[in-house]
């Protein structure tokens, strides 16, 4: 019941724990909010939960590729791999092996300042780089 009846307290105290130097305004949290209110909201957010943590089933169609990423291959593409650098989910690694091991080309790994969980909101002029490097 606690989502259910305190959706946006709920998701304000996340926002700030999950970037604890971010600041961001009223205007952009209320920009947000109206997806709070979706019917499916507070179901599907559990269950994102739940599952990540092995306490839901996923969807069967999934079944296979779930297998195939346990085995944490490295993934083959050229990328750059941001951190938020503020992440209240924990600080990255400074050791840029913890993300060569998992990308075999990577071109760029950095920690980005000003930057928690969220990087294309909460930086997104480092997350625009970073895809124009691609491109």
């Amino acid at each position: 019941m606690g989502l259910l009846e305190n959706r946006r307290d709920i998701i304000r105290h996340l926002w700030e724990t999950w970037a604890p130097g971010w600041t961001y305004s009223d205007e952009a949290f209320n920009k947000s909010a109206p997806s709070f209110d979706n019917p499916d909201f507070v179901d599907i957010t559990l269950h994102s939960y739940r599952h990540r943590h092995m306490n839901a089933q996923g969807e069967e169609r999934f079944v296979e590729v779930e297998r195939r990423l346990a085995n944490n291959p490295p993934i083959p593409v050229p990328s750059i791999v941001l951190r938020g650098e503020d992440s209240g989910l924990g600080r990255p690694s400074p050791d840029p092996k913890e993300d060569e091991k998992n990308f075999s080309k990577l071109v760029a790994r950095r920690i980005v300042s000003g930057a928690g969980h969220d990087l294309p909101v909460q930086r997104p002029d480092e997350v625009a780089l970073a895809l124009k490097e691609l491109l």
